[in-house]
């Protein structure tokens, strides 16, 4: 067994095992210059036996991936070491039959990104870079042209100066002209009494003015106070208004009014107590935005069970979700199709499958939503207690929170499909679909590099990933964001925040070149993607969206061709987890309102502010209550944040995220040298360089350099310790344990009529390379969680590190 690398053509005749071995393997056969090894060692292979008669498949030199599932080289080594240990064994050959012929002769080494794009990183940087310099030399000639027209109004006509002047003009460009001769208009729109603008086809309105209580009247937009051509050009190249190219200043001209940015974390227990708690969280609230923690169960695709490794961690630290049924339960009483509701999912590795499961949810609760009010909901009771007659019915466990009025929890144990005819469904499903809002995680990518719940193989993964864009992209679904390319937990395993938004933006990148590869286009799915960061207190943190932001509209638009909406990069942040302490917990509030006014300042699209008891325990309500106030007090009392862009203007501000930008450039070549994203994580570069820096910031901590108040300085007297014992803490109960696994099973006593076939269709069309999330629409209506991914590691392989 060898590798390509075994230097020039000549060393292959100082390895004796090629005159001695019956069989040859070449592995890693999807790295460069893999096929020219494959021709020399054949030729090699031919002079040693003197069989230059033999063709080329009859050489025993055989091509390998054998870190690709199911790779078709190593079936076809197996088999021709099966035959030949056979014709060595005499009267036992029959013990070695193998079984099986490989269809393929040959491995499939497609790279899924294509060789041709293989530098689109350092492209992008090398873009960037390009970008920021003619941004300074177009500045440069738009003072010179005014200059020139100002000593023209000065001296009067001269026919050089004219000359002059007219060039300047000319070598601007007429995009630049354009942006310069409208400055006026687009200060007179913000200064106005009121504003409009229209947002897909649904116009906005409000004022621009917000009155403190000394009277004064505050812009939402503050106004940019610049008289000189190069300045303006530059603020309105590099920055400009919010909701204008390239959209360092916010992806929209004005905040969403009457709904604040605020996403919860929730989940915990079973799925009646995380609603519950949902619906804790959401009185009182003008919209419900939701967002789910998993237990480690569900996160690793498996069901609730008694197996030791399994039961003690069910429910706990997130909600246990393993049947279409639980998420019936977790979302009853949300409307998921009204445009107040919206669910955001933290799953990776089951993604697609939890994913199929919360879709299927949403259309079932508009089935019984239809029939309750077009009146066929008593005859469809009836109908049901006839079908569950002598069969255990799922029901919701305890009485419903307030708010909760039971929508969703009709058609528990049965499909929407069996209780209306095919073209009722069909068209509730699309109209759900297109109307339903979220967004799952789904990254891949970030848990190779950081958080580790990957469970299937990486290209598995990925191409399940886009499947599920695909079958958005057909099923036109626009409002649901189809993955979420988180930094969060790169920055909570240790990166610091340039690291952090380089690694997530590259990983950002590369789906995107994945899904050119697979012939998507690019309006059709990048408005489907999402982003996710972590906000620490380190001053990187306070330009981290503004720089995405940037990097993001620039490269979308001249690379990749893409449309405005495309080139909105729209993103979710959370407080930093890693900065709680457990010392002095009650000093984390502090640290999280200072997190939160960063993120808020810097326009993020929605926010999770973290409960200050998390470094012990999992949230408590009245902790949670606490972290809520933090983000509704900025929102609602802080007098500067009544402007939306208090970041703009500001000398620290600007500076900073030029150097920012300047470095995500420089670890994008880094990445670039080393294959790529994906080829950077088979070396574990992500890997190393986030434990680097996680060591770094320890060291800092322990030593002291880095105060951290509380914990290495201003620490308290003794006996003045604040006292943690006592404290309420979170944790799921044995008899919800239980409970969960008694429902599982009754779910799938109930769909043990097809599930066998369900799985089977799922993999078929998962040998044979289909949609993979199209067929999983269908089988989570009769397979649950950790049966449905038992029969994709069949098919996809499970994860394995490389190492």
């Amino acid at each position: 067994v060898m590798t390509s690398e075994f230097g020039a053509a000549s060393q292959l005749e100082k390895i004796d095992m090629l005159d001695l071995a019956e069989l040859v393997v070449i592995n890693k056969f999807d790295k460069r210059g893999a096929e020219d090894a494959l021709r020399d060692v054949r030729k090699q292979w031919r002079r040693n036996r003197v069989a230059f008669e033999l063709a080329e498949d009859e050489v025993p030199v055989y091509p390998t991936i054998a870190s690709q599932f199911d790779d078709p080289g190593l079936t076809r080594v197996f088999v021709d070491l099966c035959r030949a240990l056979a014709a060595h064994a005499g009267g036992e050959a029959a013990r070695w039959d193998p079984g099986l012929e490989p269809a393929d002769r040959a491995p499939r080494g497609q790279a899924l990104i294509p060789g041709a794009r293989a530098r689109y990183l350092a492209e992008i940087a090398e873009q960037g870079r390009g970008i920021n310099a003619e941004v300074e030399r177009l500045a440069a000639l738009a003072a010179r042209a005014q200059n020139l027209e100002g000593a023209l109004e000065e001296i009067g006509e001269n026919e050089e100066l004219r000359r002059a002047h007219e060039e300047a003009m000319a070598a601007l460009g007429p995009e630049a002209v354009a942006l310069l001769e409208g400055w006026d208009e687009r200060l007179e729109a913000i200064a106005g009494e009121t504003y409009s603008y229209e947002i897909r086809g649904r116009e906005v309105t409000g004022s621009n003015y917000r009155e403190s209580l000394s009277h004064q009247r505050l812009p939402k937009i503050a106004p940019p106070r610049l008289d000189g051509w190069g300045d303006r050009l530059r603020f309105l190249l590099k920055e400009n208004l919010p909701g204008s190219y390239p959209y360092t200043g916010g992806v929209f001209p004005y905040r969403r009014q009457g709904e604040d940015p605020t996403r919860m974390f929730a989940g915990e227990g079973s799925p009646e107590r995380t609603n519950r708690r949902f619906h804790y969280l959401s009185q009182g609230q003008p919209a419900a935005r939701l967002s789910t923690a998993f237990d480690s169960v569900t996160l690793y695709g498996e069901d609730p069970a008694e197996r030791p490794d399994i039961y003690g961690k069910v429910g706990n630290s997130g909600v246990s979700v393993a049947t279409l049924d639980d998420a019936k339960k977790l979302y009853s009483g949300f409307d998921l199709c009204a445009p107040t509701t919206s669910v955001s999912m933290t799953i990776n590795g089951p993604a697609p499958i939890v994913l199929a499961f919360f879709l299927n949810a949403a259309i079932d609760q508009q089935v019984e939503r239809h029939l309750k009010e077009s009146g066929g909901w008593g005859e469809t009771e009836r109908r049901l207690d006839e079908h569950f007659a002598g069969r255990p019915r799922p029901v919701y466990r305890g009485e419903l929170p307030a708010g909760n009025d039971g929508l969703g929890l009709g058609l528990l144990g049965v499909s929407g499909a069996e209780v209306v005819d095919a073209e009722t469904y069909a068209r509730i499903a699309a109209e759900t679909l297109r109307q339903v809002r979220g967004t799952v995680q789904a990254d891949i990518l970030k848990e190779d590099q950081a958080q580790n719940t990957c469970i299937f193989s990486t290209e598995f993964a990925l191409k399940m990933m886009g499947d599920v864009q695909e079958y958005f992209v057909e099923r036109e679904v626009r409002n649901f964001y189809s993955v979420s390319i988180s930094g969060y937990h790169i920055a909570e395993a240790g990166a610091n925040p340039i690291t952090q938004l380089a690694f997530t933006l590259a990983n950002g990148f590369t789906i995107v070149e994945y899904y050119l590869a697979r012939g998507m286009e690019i309006d059709s799915f990048a408005p489907n993607l999402s982003f996710f960061f972590s906000n620490g207190m380190d001053p990187e943190y306070a330009v981290i969206g503004r720089v995405a932001r940037r990097i993001w509209a620039r490269a979308m638009r001249e690379r990749y061709g893409a449309s405005e909406r495309s080139q909105m990069l729209k993103y979710h942040v959370q407080t930093s987890g890693r900065s709680l302490h457990a010392q002095e917990i009650s000093f984390n509030d502090i640290r999280t309102t200072l997190q939160a006014l960063y993120a808020i300042f810097d326009n993020c699209n929605s926010l999770h502010t973290n409960a200050y008891d998390e470094a012990i325990t999992t949230p408590t309500e009245e902790s949670v209550r606490r972290a809520v106030a933090i983000q509704l007090i900025i929102n609602r009392e802080l007098g500067l944040n009544f402007t939306e862009n208090p970041w703009q203007g500001s000398f620290a501000i600007e500076g900073l995220t030029d150097l920012v930008e300047a470095a995500v450039y420089e670890e994008f070549e880094r990445i670039s040298e080393r294959g790529g994203v994906l080829g950077a994580m088979d070396t574990m570069y992500q890997r190393g360089r986030i434990q680097e820096e996680s060591m770094y910031y320890e060291r800092l901590k322990h030593d002291g350099e880095l105060p951290l108040i509380g914990v290495n300085t201003f620490l308290p007297k003794e006996g003045e310790e604040e006292r943690t014992e006592g404290r309420e803490l979170m944790r799921s109960t044995d008899a919800e344990k239980d409970d969960q696994i008694a429902s599982v099973r009754v779910f799938q006593e109930l769909g043990v009529g097809g599930r066998e076939e369900a799985l089977r269709r799922l993999r078929e069309v998962a040998r044979a390379r289909g949609n993979v999330f199209a067929e999983l629409m269908e089988a989570v209506g009769v397979a649950s969680l950790g049966q449905i991914s038992a029969a994709l590691y069949e098919v996809g392989g499970e994860y394995r590190r490389n190492m």
